[in-house]
């Protein structure tokens, strides 16, 4: 047998095993697809279609756009509008939350990761356990914690439970502690500058990869919301649009034999699904850069 021969098998298991990949790999995408990208896209057709064509149709064929247009304004016609109503509850909510997050946050995971304290250790480990903690567990202590602040059926018995966001503490003291180079902020201390203008001068204009992506994560956990703001606040007027998606759910016959007059049918409820979750498809699409730097920041040591 000739030196060559071993190596010649060798490579000539190569294209196999490519083929094997590539067919693997393909299956994996084909599961995803029908798991996640196939539901998405019966959505978006389910809101171009009468009820009818819904039920009867094919699934996945695309209906006319006057049946869009009737759908929508069937929608906005709910309760006088009621669906922009929440739309906007939902901005406000979610962006003065965002603005708390950030003024909170940032500051307090540079603290944590750039100065030694007494209880330092204690406030990591109590910032892990609430972050890791399911939010629904907290429901019940912070309505009962609201409630004797006597701030149940008000905005900030929404926006104060999730400004402060132990997520976002957490992102930001990895980040100072493995991404930000100790000299260069000792170095701005031995020019003269306050540990305030340090933050402020070099920390933070170093810091914009992960405050994008503090924001992002809570400006979704905040659209998302759905449980608090259902125990928090009685009045539709209030509710933002994921507790609204959730009563035109109970609006449609087909799920509530008792919806009555104001009955909605079920393309008009993808639609509502539909107009939900745009503005988080929106802002990642726009903020999408800065998240994956955000992502990869702190990978690497100094």
């Amino acid at each position: 047998m000739s030196p060559t021969q071993p190596r010649a098998s060798r490579w000539g298991h190569q294209p196999i095993r490519r083929t094997s990949s590539r067919l693997l790999v393909g299956a994996v995408l084909a599961v995803f697809a029908v798991f996640f990208v196939l539901p998405v896209v019966w959505l978006v057709l389910a809101a171009t279609k009468t009820d009818q064509q819904l039920v009867h149709g094919h699934p996945l064929s695309f209906g006319s756009f006057q049946a869009l247009k009737a759908n929508w304004d069937a929608l906005t016609a709910f309760q006088d509008g009621a669906i922009l109503q929440w739309l906007g509850n939902s901005a406000v909510y979610s962006v003065i939350s965002l603005v708390i997050t950030l003024c909170v946050s940032v500051p307090a995971g540079y603290a944590l990761a750039m100065t030694e304290f007494r209880g330092r250790r204690l406030l990591l480990v109590s910032t892990l356990i609430v972050m890791l903690m399911p939010s629904a567990t907290l429901v019940v202590p912070l309505f009962l914690e609201i409630n004797a602040a006597r701030l149940i059926g008000t905005m900030w018995s929404i926006i104060l439970p999730y400004a402060f966001y132990p997520f976002g503490v957490y992102l930001t003291y990895i980040y100072f502690s493995t991404a930000v180079p100790k000299d260069l902020l000792a170095a701005a201390r031995m020019d003269g500058c306050s540990e305030v203008g340090v933050f402020r001068h070099v920390a933070l204009p170093l810091a914009t990869p992960v405050i994008a992506l503090v924001g992002f994560f809570s400006f979704v956990a905040n659209w998302t919301n759905y449980f608090l703001p259902y125990v928090m606040l009685p009045e539709s007027d209030q509710m933002p649009i994921q507790v609204g998606v959730g009563n035109l759910l109970s609006s449609v016959p087909q799920f509530n034999p008792t919806a009555g007059s104001l009955a909605i049918e079920r393309p008009q409820l993808a639609l509502a699904t539909l107009v939900a979750i745009t503005p988080v498809l929106v802002v990642f699409l726009f903020a999408q850069r800065f998240l994956v730097s955000g992502m990869l920041a702190g990978a690497t040591k100094e």
